[in-house]
């Protein structure tokens, strides 16, 4: 599938550029879990889309309508089963399937609501996370995992390995995947075998119902 590259900005975190490249202008998307509505401004203002998100917090909520943007309060834990089949092109989740409560369920109405879901994720797998529970014999803290354990929001913690097993239970095809570094580069690595899972920091995946 051919998918139009939008400039690079400064201003975006890295994984919302690799998710914007990924959509085709003129597109339907669906944002969940869109924050302060960084993603669906840059989607409307360089690919055309028809924007809408939802999100658990009311200050993103407020942020988002101040800005114009189509948002919703909603928890993708519960109110993704009320949308219907197909309903979008995109359905997007970033850096916040760790947080919910039923993520294979989150999961699974990804790719029911949209032809296809963008999804990304920090890798629990990184060198430098199972170097320090190997070192230290604490909850790691990084760029990606920044939380201490007792505050964290992340209560489903995952590597890209458990990510692509699942994908694997549930028939979803992983059809592209991006694995980053700490410095949000692209690696030159099979996201889906053993490097990946090791090297990479941050994971990028286009799914698509199997």
């Amino acid at each position: 599938m051919s998918v139009t590259t939008a400039p690079a900005r400064s201003d975006i975190r890295v994984d919302l550029q690799f998710i914007a490249d990924m959509i085709a202008p003129n597109s339907r998307v669906l944002d969940v879990g869109c924050g302060d509505g960084t993603l669906l401004g840059y989607l409307s203002e360089f690919k055309q889309v028809d924007a809408r998100g939802i999100e658990l917090s009311m200050a993103g909520v407020n942020e988002c309508v101040s800005e114009g943007l189509s948002v919703i309060q909603g928890d993708a834990d519960t109110d993704l089963d009320d949308y219907p089949d197909g309903a979008f092109d995109y359905a997007v989740l970033s850096q916040t399937l760790q947080a919910t409560r039923h993520p294979r369920r989150v999961v699974e109405n990804l790719v029911r609501i949209g032809r296809r879901a963008i999804l990304s994720l920090p890798n629990f797998g990184h060198w430098k996370v199972r170097l320090s529970l190997l070192s230290m014999g604490r909850m790691p803290r990084t760029d990606a995992l920044p939380y201490h354990w007792y505050d964290t929001p992340n209560i489903h913690l995952c590597t890209i390995r458990d990510f692509l097993v699942l994908c694997e239970e549930v028939q979803i095809v992983v059809e592209r995947a991006v694995v980053l570094n700490e410095r949000g580069k692209p690696l030159p690595l099979l996201a889906t075998g053993r490097t990946g899972n090791l090297m990479g920091a941050l994971a990028v995946f286009q799914l698509r119902k199997g």
